[in-house]
């Protein structure tokens, strides 16, 4: 048998899935192929539902389908799934989404793409289509205290719970909580090209926002248009209307002027939460996603369906044509470690190994839970 030393990653995890077995026991400790994971959340109750919001135009379908499918893969609390899309969407979304219904912990609701009458037509072209939807949840969502808003193009390579923990973690003034836009200032976009305010040094990107809606609707907001404060649903229009034509990205600039105007109401969590292909593209820039690994994989710039970004492309493939009867190890973990080791030529596939490193613990725990179960 070759020395573990010399062994490529993948003969390293064939063999301790060989040690033990197709779903390890809780004293098979196995840390050479799952790593540790940094943040050591309390495990909430079962009993709780956390809330996922996503919004699906146009061709969206299979990655919300996908995002969906990895957080449910793992997560441990029940899932109320909140789906905005296009009414011509609905009945596609149904006839996938009640197949997974038998998963007891989840369930979901459809709802149709809404905006104030007044001005939906210019909110609904405002970026891509349909996407400043996620403004408007906290006022959609009258009844929800709190939301987690996620892109289409998420993937969830740990349990919901994890990020949805850091609602404990928001002091008296915090409202919503995001990562930076960037790590590196020489290459962030906001701080060389913006022609509006932005929070912090690199602005926030809102592709995964969380969201404490109770406080979002109570809040009055500081802002440049009136000495006044504002309400949620008061300040939105007279925004765009003072930054249209200064805004490139949409509803997240929006968020960046409101934040800046209102710094302390926001978390900022680490960028493993919400890795997109800037973290590697030019050079690795995310220090915890090279110490604990990937933990929300972020396929914005359409990664996942061409050929610029391989690494991407392998890890939402792999969760796409997973088959929850179907064994994680073998049927995933395995598949996928030989794929991103073919994609090492390229800046993002360097450093292929943080892409499966929490992924790897996220099996573990799964399979751990399991054996407890029984």
């Amino acid at each position: 048998m070759i020395p573990w030393k010399q062994a490529t990653p993948a003969e390293r995890t064939q063999r301790e899935i060989q040690t033990c077995g197709r779903k390890p026991s809780v004293q098979c400790k196995s840390s050479m192929l799952y790593g540790r994971p940094r943040y050591d959340f309390p495990r909430p109750q079962l009993s709780e539902r956390m809330h996922l919001a996503v919004v699906a135009c146009g061709e969206r379908l299979e990655e919300t389908v996908t995002m969906l499918k990895s957080a449910i893969i793992f997560s441990i609390k029940n899932l109320q799934c909140h789906i905005f899309a296009e009414e011509s969407l609905h009945s596609d979304f149904r006839e996938i989404l009640d197949n997974l219904r038998h998963n007891e912990k989840f369930n979901y609701t459809l709802y149709p793409i809404s905006f104030p009458t007044e001005n939906a037509a210019e909110w609904k072209k405002l970026f891509k289509p349909c996407a400043s939807q996620r403004l408007f949840l906290p006022l959609i969502l009258s009844n929800v205290d709190s939301l987690l808003y996620v892109d289409t193009d998420i993937l969830f390579l740990r349990p919901v719970d994890d990020i949805w923990s850091f609602l404990k973690k928001f002091n008296s003034t915090q409202i919503a909580a995001m990562a930076p836009e960037h790590e590196e200032p020489r290459i962030g976009w906001y701080n060389r090209f913006a022609r509006h305010p932005y929070y912090g040094k690199t602005g926030i990107n809102s592709g995964v926002m969380l969201m404490n809606m109770t406080r979002i609707r109570r809040k009055y907001f500081k802002n440049d248009m009136t000495s006044v404060r504002l309400r949620w649903e008061e300040i939105l229009m007279p925004l765009l209307k003072k930054y249209k034509l200064n805004i490139t990205w949409g509803d997240q600039d929006l968020l960046n002027i409101m934040f800046f105007h209102n710094p302390e109401s926001l978390f900022v969590f680490p960028c493993q939460w919400n890795y997109r292909p800037d973290h590697c593209i030019y050079g690795s820039n995310c220090q915890e996603a090279e110490k604990e690994g990937i933990f929300i994989l972020h396929g914005n710039r359409g990664v996942y369906h061409d050929d610029k970004q391989p690494t991407f492309r392998a890890v939402y493939y792999a969760i796409k044509n997973y088959s929850f009867e179907d064994d994680l190890p073998h049927a995933l973990l395995l598949p996928l470690e030989h794929e991103l080791q073919k994609t090492q030529h390229t800046y993002c596939g360097r450093i292929y190994e943080v892409f499966i490193k929490q992924l790897k613990e996220s099996i573990r725990d799964l399979s751990n839970r399991r054996t407890k179960e029984r």
